[in-house]
């Protein structure tokens, strides 16, 4: 994170040590930090960013074209065989890393294939390759992968169990934004038009391929507008 805040502070013409960045593992961690007074951008996930836009006042300015391809797409596993529709996850589980935000599986993720029923419960679980495996055994556990874990599924002993059964449209993967009014519109400009250009220098390059990003690219307002849309329909 240090390397990744001393470049972008560079490409923004910015002196060295005027622009720090912080990593928080969790959900907590990252809403209390983006709480403090000098929080002035925050780079965050899809889900975190329709949980938390009102609250923590959330402004998109860029989104990150990831590896592989440029936006995520999340796909719904189960055992093969075992699920045709959405209806029928009546009193399955639902598991994986975005599983703590259940509006953004019901209605972003696998609002396109259809209604989740309410007996579905939908749960945080941070180690896919477990969920995958009481997936894989039978019984009634379905598994939200990100794009990386599905291209990883056909190498696992045991994904002949398994199948995708529904993906999500393409999605921004992550969103950097501002964070209410603290920073200045014009250092905020000067930050997002230097984000734009870091991948075209060679160092930039490969400080965002160690962070699994290809490059910042201006937001697809458009796909944010109807991941929004379908998570504010399943969240009421």
């Amino acid at each position: 994170m240090d390397r990744f805040a001393a470049a972008a502070a560079e490409a923004a013409g910015w002196k060295p040590g005027d622009l720090a960045a912080v990593y928080h593992e969790t959900l907590k961690g990252g809403v209390d930090r983006l709480g403090a007074a000098d929080a002035g951008l925050a780079l965050v996930t899809l889900p975190f960013y329709l949980e938390e836009r009102a609250r923590l006042r959330l402004a998109p300015r860029l989104q990150v074209a990831i590896e592989p391809g440029g936006a995520e797409t999340w796909s719904l596993v189960a055992k093969k065989g075992l699920l045709g529709s959405a209806a029928a996850l009546d009193g399955w589980e639902i598991l994986g890393s975005a599983g703590y935000s259940p509006a953004f599986v019901r209605g972003t993720i696998l609002g396109g294939w259809g209604a989740v029923p309410k007996s579905a419960r939908i749960a945080f679980a941070p180690a896919a390759l477990s969920a995958l495996r009481r997936a894989a055994s039978g019984g009634k556990t379905a598994v939200i992968l990100d794009a990386a874990g599905a291209a990883a599924l056909p190498t696992l002993p045991f994904a002949s169990d398994l199948e995708v059964v529904a993906r999500s449209a393409a999605l921004p993967a992550s969103l950097l934004c501002t964070v209410g009014d603290r920073l200045p519109p014009r250092d905020a400009d000067r930050v997002i038009e230097g984000l734009k250009r870091l991948h075209r220098t060679p160092a930039g390059a490969a400080i965002l391929e160690s962070m699994r990003m290809q490059r910042f690219e201006p937001v697809d307002e458009a796909s944010l507008r109807s991941a929004r849309q379908a998570f504010e329909r399943a969240g009421s």
